[in-house]
């Protein structure tokens, strides 16, 4: 009987050690998955953190009113900025990298480029989305 005794306690441990090793299992393949959401969150707001600086630096840039299609790269940068000019007056800043892109309404007055206050947008404002592509 002592024999038949350690079997089956020789068994138990060896089923606790078996349901053990499932459960950390599947629990790193949970973290695996969290940590991959997690690297892609991250990477997205570094992203979009990107593209809204480079917005504020186009805005701070002097846009001449012609041509009526311009654009600048910062050197070593990911990004893009153009400005579109419409014949009714009307201009659209567009920044943009691989991934997102943000774009902004103007008017053109004279010489100048005056940005609208409130024109920022984070899609296509046009009807026409072709116009909303950089070039």
């Amino acid at each position: 009987m002592n024999r038949q005794r350690g079997m089956s306690s020789l068994a138990l441990v060896l089923l606790l050690l078996l349901l053990g090793s499932l459960m950390l299992n599947g629990l790193s393949q949970q973290l695996s998955s969290h940590l991959w959401r997690v690297n892609r969150e991250i990477h997205g707001l570094r992203n979009i953190a990107e593209i809204h600086s480079a917005m504020a630096w186009a805005q701070h840039q002097v846009w001449p009113s012609q041509p009526m299609l311009q654009c600048r790269q910062p050197a070593g940068a990911d990004w893009r900025s153009c400005l579109r000019i419409f014949s009714d007056k009307s201009a659209l800043l567009i920044v943009a990298n691989e991934e997102d892109a943000l774009w902004h309404l103007a008017a053109v007055s004279g010489s100048n480029i005056r940005l609208l206050p409130h024109g920022w947008s984070d899609f296509c404002p046009l009807k026409e989305v072709a116009l909303c592509q950089l070039p």
